[in-house]
């Protein structure tokens, strides 16, 4: 829901209140006049039309390999901090940071545990651990996401993966330190500390969970890529700690923010969340609605591999560019209607999920736990409502989510 006056190319700020809290809105005008926009400030490309962040997607030239070059340029001197080096080689390993060919193997050792079949399986788990987390909501005023949205999917792919249940708690904790350096895309090397401990106790813990899987294998995701590794599927030691890494943080974060984002969209349309009600919405159509409308993943980060040209603009090779995704998603020219939440609208290209060869690995997953949680949570309590206050939006370029969702409850 747009809430405030879209900013003037000349008055853009990246991360302004307004940015933060209603990018579609603010970046609006930007979309309609210079859709491909050199922002002097952050020293960034800012592409926000459906069309051009779609052909920037597709665009090889447009590369993903963001990690690496920070590294040999910011972080091979004597006086890094070798922990700081270590969060940083992580995250360079993320199939998400990689060309090809790279991308393609780190991917189809992954898509095991994404297949339809092994989706399916999970349905059950996932409707009675919903279940189970409403009925411990108490009546009143609650935080959403740390009651429901950010538990289950949690849960979810730390079974999945092997990790025991009772370590979620130090996950969420350790993850929410990696996530501002992920989320951002910014250079802010206040921040890198806290990144640093939080990937260094990852780190440790994966190191016993791979020993403890390479001599008691179980039916999980960290003992299918130990086997692949000792089938000669080319998976290093680093490769593995950073798949097995972006697979935790991938998993819950990204679903926690889409539940939340559905559940907020609903109750400010009070026309669709009654159709939701009264089951007379298609699903499959409503999430897709629900990522469009307003999706986890807000921007997405490339650098230029090369000097080129694009829609008349002239970029240099190691120039970043942020893809908005979030803005090109309410494009009027790509949807009739764009700033309203239709859950019957036809199926469209959105571009919540990514495009492509990076189109996001684990949207089954979160279409699956999202199917449950958004229309469980808003049956349950018909009486449901936005508690006083203002949204505290976090303060990311690249993810679109809540510090907290706090909701009343009969």
């Amino acid at each position: 829901m747009t809430v405030n006056a879209p900013a003037a190319p000349e008055s853009i700020d990246l991360m302004s209140l307004e940015a933060v809290s209603d990018p579609q809105g603010y970046f609006a005008q930007l979309r309609a006049t210079q859709p491909v926009y050199w922002d002097p400030q952050y020293r960034s490309w800012l592409i926000t039309s459906h069309r051009h962040v779609a052909e920037a997607l597709r665009d090889p030239r447009f590369s993903c390999d963001r990690i690496e070059p920070y590294i040999r340029k910011k972080l091979s001197g004597p006086d890094t901090d070798p922990l700081v080096r270590q969060a940083f080689d992580v995250l360079s390993g993320w199939m998400v940071f990689k060309e090809e060919p790279d991308h393609s193997r780190l991917r189809r050792l992954c898509m095991q545990a994404f297949t339809p079949q092994s989706i399916a399986k999970l349905r059950a788990r996932a409707e009675i651990l919903t279940a189970e987390l409403l009925d411990a909501v108490a009546p009143g005023e609650f935080d959403l996401i740390a009651s429901v949205a950010a538990p289950l999917p949690s849960i979810i792919i730390a079974e999945m993966m092997g990790v025991p249940v009772e370590d979620r708690l130090r996950f969420e904790q350790w993850t929410a330190k990696v996530s501002p350096l992920v989320s951002t895309g910014l250079d802010d090397p206040t921040r890198y500390g806290s990144v640093a401990e939080g990937m260094d106790a990852l780190v440790t813990y994966f190191r016993q969970l791979f020993q403890r899987y390479t001599e008691q294998p179980a039916d999980n995701l960290i003992t299918a890529l130990l086997r692949a590794r000792e089938q000669n599927d080319a998976l290093s030691e680093a490769e593995l700690m950073a798949t097995c890494t972006l697979m935790l943080f991938g998993g819950h974060e990204t679903t926690a923010n889409f539940i939340a984002n559905g559940v907020l969209a609903l109750l400010r349309h009070p026309g669709q969340l009654a159709a939701m009600r009264e089951d007379r919405v298609d699903m499959k159509l409503a999430l897709e609605e629900f990522m469009r409308y307003d999706g986890p993943g807000k921007t997405v980060v490339r650098v230029a591999s090369e000097d080129f040209e694009f829609e008349g603009q002239q970029i240099q090779k190691g120039q970043r560019v942020f893809l908005m995704l979030s803005v090109a998603n309410r494009d009027p020219l790509a949807y009739e209607d764009a700033e309203l939440l239709k859950l019957d609208r036809p199926p469209g290209r959105h571009l919540g999920f990514g495009f492509g060869m990076h189109f996001c690995l684990g949207a089954p997953l979160a279409r699956l736990e999202a199917g449950i949680a958004i229309p469980a949570i808003v049956k349950r309590w018909p009486g449901l409502t936005l508690a006083p206050g203002p949204l505290q939006w976090l303060p990311f370029l690249g993810t679109r989510g809540m510090r907290e969702l706090r909701l009343r409850r009969a």
